[in-house]
């Protein structure tokens, strides 16, 4: 396959705007995982205003994206635009052992130990509230081997965790799918999401803060998107599998997992769980009012350890559309215009 070309005027522009030593060594390091304003700062010993300045460049050009979560700006490196070819020739070019490059590497691996080690006290500090859930229902081995039955040994070029927690799920697939999206709204089990997912090696997911009734995204983007363990959370069910079918493609398909219904009410006052389980006409009837067609439903029962009472339900949904159906609008639901704090 031919490597991407470049029209003359974005060639020049993303020349010009990697064409110095400190913004390459940005690139460089951005090209390994997201990085914030602030964590830029640290690595390379400058200023937040001139990094930031230095960034700004990088991004109208084309070279890295940015996004934000609460007060924190993330960066990565560009995907699908004209400005990632650019950026992976000016990284092929780089040399590995350049002197300059291996210390700003060393000093990127201090960061991360940082923020992996932040990530886990969180972990540590509430691992007891997921720990009294796992011991409800059959052995996460067992829901895990489900969910990648559910969706088959196929491919999945985009695939979209929505309530991504922890990363797991999009450490699950990161092997089979070609870019990961998860998206949270907790920014502190984000940066635990963030610290898993590198320590697995899934460079080829992300995730972000959002808001999973109005996501910041394009429709007809991502081939499969997942709701695990996050409707029982909810007001509005409906509401959110509407969004998740608009960012879905044509003949994309729609997982979700979620418990049957059962009488737990602890779950309601210490967990923060809305609704206490989703019968399967229930769930159907909101997927066809959402416009999917669903495709399957199993239940994995309770295990024979004490104390375990939840059925998990998974239900398989697809967008009818003909696939390759053109996108009417390509607005992100969640976007506008934001001034933004470096």
């Amino acid at each position: 396959m031919s490597a991407p070309t470049l029209r003359l005027a974005p060639l020049l522009d993303g020349l010009k705007a990697a064409g110095e030593d400190t913004r390459l060594r940005l690139l460089a390091l951005i090209a390994d995982g997201e990085l914030t304003v602030s964590e830029l700062t640290d690595i390379l010993g400058q200023s937040q205003p001139r990094i930031s300045r230095h960034l700004k460049l990088l991004a109208e050009a084309g070279l890295v994206e940015r996004f934000r979560e609460a007060s924190w700006v993330f960066y990565r490196r560009s995907a699908d635009t004209p400005g990632a070819a650019l950026t992976d020739a000016l990284l092929g070019l780089m040399a590995p052992d350049d002197e300059i490059l291996q210390r700003d590497r060393e000093r990127l691996a201090a960061v991360r130990a940082a923020r992996a080690a932040g990530a886990q006290a969180y972990f540590r500090a509430h691992a007891h509230e997921w720990d009294a859930i796992r011991r409800l229902h059959a052995p996460d081995e067992q829901v895990e081997a489900a969910i990648l039955a559910a969706l088959g040994p196929e491919p999945i070029g985009a695939l979209l965790d929505l309530g991504t927690g922890t990363g797991r799920i999009l450490e699950l697939f990161a092997h089979r799918i070609e870019r990961g999206v998860g998206i949270d709204l907790s920014a502190d089990m984000l940066a635990v999401a963030r610290a898993n997912l590198e320590r697995a090696g899934a460079r080829n997911c992300t995730v972000r803060q959002g808001d999973i009734y109005g996501l910041a995204l394009p429709r007809d983007t991502f081939d499969v998107v997942i709701l695990h363990q996050v409707l029982h959370f909810l007001d509005d069910v409906p509401r959110a599998l509407k969004e998740a079918g608009r960012v879905l493609k044509p003949g994309g398909r729609l997982l979700v997992v979620d418990f049957a219904p059962h009488d737990l009410e602890f779950l309601r006052e210490q967990h923060a769980h809305r609704r206490l389980g989703f019968s399967s006409e229930a769930m159907e009837g909101w997927l066809a009012h959402s416009g999917f067609e669903t495709l399957s439903h199993i239940a994995l029962a309770p295990g024979s350890a004490a104390g375990q009472a939840l059925t998990v339900s998974l239900w398989l949904a697809r967008d009818p559309r003909s696939p390759g159906a053109a996108a009417t609008d390509t607005t992100p639901a969640g976007s506008e215009d934001r001034k933004e704090v470096a």
